[in-house]
């Protein structure tokens, strides 16, 4: 087998850092250039082993690392471009792009990516200080005025936007004609407020080893397969996804362990298909299993989010000499919304099993990644001390 040279590349959070990435980009897809590895230009640069990647892979970008180790993924010219073309179908046609992610992330890559497609380089925000609403409303001017205008935030981004109220950051918001959302759940609270403020809200799901987003709104892309794999009674399973977005493996065999099965990506999240649109309920992984009945943390989060004041929360499982696991909740609440509210919300969606026995509130969720929960220093935050937690159910 002959092999492809990997060019690893820094990407910084300016523009002009960003567009270099992009020229390599469209010198890996179009084969005249090698293999892209983007990195953090300021974050360690973990090590790629020394090994040609196979004919035909474009881009080798790592995964978030949000449950275990990094891995690095083999995406081909082939399944970003149907990932491209898949979402410009779906979205309604091609339009100029508005780049608000760190480009290293396999989402920033996709903007660059649907961008260069469509014919032109995306807008690139300035992110050398953080993500800034004004910064997003900036951006946004360097937009031609009559093109489709799309870009892809983070849950997080939105709702930075929604709290400055009106002006031009909100105004910029509104007038895209797609906000692709993913890098973790938006809670329907938010999206709530996002579409009552007349924001085009997208949804997606889907992760580094599928290109990225690959099922909007809970349907897939054209071209796109969802199964759930050994459903339960409820329909609750694996969710495994097919298609030509899916990798070709990872640049290191040994961290495939099953994941790629012929031409399919078995996930490691738990979803159900109703009417052939699909609901995520979780990692896995994530699973409680507390006095030997099992609790989705998905599913308590979303009661959790849904009591008015709850800004944000993660659930996740502790360890416990009596129980086996008990549930614990890090929650973003304003003062209204008090213990006993929310213990009574979880009771009566999902039962008094999954109501969290530890319950800590916090001014944010940590974060690692584009958005993502740290579920390790949540556990870690919620293995404290218990001064401030509430230990009954």
């Amino acid at each position: 087998m002959t092999g492809r040279v990997v060019w690893t590349v820094p990407v910084g959070a300016s523009p002009s850092s960003v567009h270099e990435l992009a020229d390599a980009l469209r010198r890996a897809t179009d084969g005249s250039g090698p293999a892209v590895r983007p990195v953090a230009a300021a974050g360690p640069t973990a090590s790629v082993p020394d090994t040609p990647v196979p004919d035909g892979v474009a881009v080798v970008v790592a995964t978030s690392g949000s449950s275990g180790d990094a891995k690095h993924v083999l995406l081909t010219a082939e399944a970003l471009r149907a990932s491209a073309s898949a979402t410009e179908r779906r979205l309604g046609g091609p339009g100029r792009w508005l780049l608000a992610l760190p480009a290293e992330h396999v989402a920033g890559v996709q903007v660059v990516l649907r961008a260069l497609l469509a014919g032109a380089a995306p807008v690139v925000q300035d992110l050398t200080g953080g993500f800034r609403p004004d910064g997003f409303a900036s951006a946004a001017t360097e937009l031609p005025v009559r093109a489709r205008r799309y870009t892809s935030l983070v849950p997080t981004q939105i709702a930075r936007i929604l709290d400055t109220g009106p002006g031009a950051p909100l105004d910029s918001l509104v007038s895209f004609d797609a906000v692709l959302v993913g890098g973790a759940a938006l809670d329907p609270g938010l999206r709530r407020r996002a579409e009552d403020a007349g924001v085009s809200v997208v949804t997606t799901y889907g992760m580094s080893e599928t290109c990225g987003g690959c099922v909007y709104d809970g349907v897939a892309l054209d071209g796109v397969t969802v199964d759930i794999e050994s459903p339960d009674p409820t329909g609750a399973g694996r969710i495994v996804l097919g298609g030509a977005v899916v990798a070709a493996g990872y640049i290191d065999p040994v961290d495939d362990n099953g994941a790629f099965d012929g031409g399919r990506f078995r996930t490691g999240d738990l979803g159900r298909l109703d009417g052939g649109r699909l609901t995520v309920l979780g990692r896995v992984d994530d699973m409680i299993n507390t006095g030997g009945e099992k609790v989705a943390p998905a599913a308590v989060e979303r009661a959790l989010l849904g009591v008015p004041g709850v800004r944000a929360a993660c659930v996740t499982g502790l360890d416990d000499a009596e129980w086996g696991q008990i549930v614990a909740a890090l929650v973003v609440a304003d003062g209204g919304a008090d213990d006993d509210t929310l213990r009574s919300a979880v009771r009566s969606a999902s039962g008094r099993a999954a109501v969290p026995r530890v319950l800590r509130r916090v001014e944010r969720i940590p974060e690692r990644g584009i958005g993502k929960p740290d579920r390790a220093a949540v556990a870690r935050l919620l293995s404290g001390d218990g001064s401030d937690t509430l230990r009954t159910r």
